[in-house]
Order: structure tokens, then sequence, then C-alpha cells
């Protein structure tokens, strides 16, 4: 079984494409595990009358406390052995799950790319600090959390999934279809969270090894061309 784990705040909009974009797999054999991180919006009634009609659909309900808690809920009541995630407003090609599965034999996670989509600009690419777009085994994450209380923290997620020394393997394959969304945390410039961001990131290469410190090196050059783009 593979569980799909999907936070979700405030994104009525888009919330009910994300969902059927996830039963319309052809793996049949998963469980999509909402979160609703306290929306305001509607929501989570939106993903409770979703979950209704489908029974590979749980839904979870929390106080907002922000993404990285509410993918740390999801983790905790995950099945079976392969796990991905899903942001709401992004959506998967229905053959993205049967792909990935089988391209994970002898590794620890697959990553595949992305379709960023902006009207009439359509952006192939790969995002290899996102903890989206990849399938896990189970095993290859088990103990990680997401940090909580901070922006950025899927880019410490992967790293600390990088510093174990995990087996990736990169398909060209772009099945993900990433929303450009000007409401998101992440379209601003937030100077504050990145250097605690950049500061955690430091911390962690003071006790890495020679390979862990040229992985945190590669991971702040990205981050920071990334950031002075935004």
């Amino acid at each position: 079984m593979l569980s799909i784990i999907v936070p979700i705040y405030n994104c009525r909009s888009y919330l009910q494409a994300c969902v059927e974009s996830v039963l319309q797999q052809t793996e049949p054999d998963l469980r999509l595990i909402l979160v609703d991180d306290g929306s305001t919006d509607g929501s989570g009634e939106l993903a409770k009358q979703l979950a209704a009609h489908d029974k590979r659909i749980v839904c979870y309900t929390q106080p907002h406390a922000g993404q990285s808690v509410a993918r740390n809920l999801g983790l905790q009541h995950a099945e079976g052995q392969y796990i991905a995630f899903l942001d709401a407003d992004d959506m998967l090609d229905k053959d993205w799950c049967a792909r990935h599965l089988a391209a994970i034999d002898g590794v620890d996670y697959v990553q595949s790319g992305c379709v960023r989509t902006r009207p009439q600009q359509p952006r192939y690419q790969y995002q290899f600090t996102s903890p989206c777009m990849r399938l896990y085994r189970r095993e290859a994450i088990e103990g990680l959390r997401f940090p909580e209380g901070m922006i950025y923290e899927d880019v410490l997620f992967s790293t600390d999934l990088w510093l174990r020394g995990s087996r990736c393997r990169i398909i060209d394959y772009a099945g993900y279809r990433y929303t450009v969304n000007p409401d998101s945390t992440t379209a601003h410039p937030h100077p504050e969270a990145q250097q605690r961001l950049f500061d955690a990131l430091r911390a962690k290469r003071r006790k890495a090894s020679l390979r862990g410190r040229l992985i945190i090196d590669w991971t702040i050059l990205r981050l920071t061309l990334h950031f002075k783009r935004i």
C-alpha cells in the first residue's frame, strides 16, 4: 500500500481537483491522508465530504499549527510500505504512482520532476529540496519529521534524508502538476525565515561528515540562488 499525505490550509478552490487526481491513479492500492490545518475557508468541511464518499480517504483536523505539523500528523497515520507527499493546490498525473512504484526497486526513494504552471507558461523542472515529487520507502524516512514552527522546513527534512546516505533514483518523468499559487507562504520573500534556515543548515554542517558537508554546501548554494529570484 501507498499512503499519500496532503496538508490542507485554506485551499478550497484547489482541493477537489487535487483529491480527484489521486483517486484517478492507475495504482489502486493507496490511502489518501488529508490533514486540515485549521482552515477557515471551508477546506476542512470539503475534505470531510470527500472522505465520506471514498473509503480510501481518511481526514484529520488540527488547530492551525503549520504545514510541518500537518505533515507530521499524516506520517503518524501513514500505512503501507510507501509514502508520498502532495500539496493541496497541486495534482498528479494518473500514472504517477505506478511510474514511481515501477522504479523504486533497489533504492530508498524515487525522485521525479514537475510541470510548474502559470497561465500559458508551463515550465518543466526538478525541485530537489521539496518532499513532494518523490516516492519513499517507509523505512527510508522512519523517524524523520518536519521541523515545526518554521518556514522552509521541507529543506531540513530533505537534508536529513540525504545525510542518512539514502539511495535515490531520478526518473525522466514530470507527472506532478505544481501550481504557482500567489497566496502560498513561499511565494514571497521571508528574510528572517531564510536566515533561520541557513543557520540550521550550518549547524548540521558542523556535525556532518565530509560527504555531508558537501551536500549541505550544495544545498545552501542552490537556496541562495533561488531566494534571489523570489
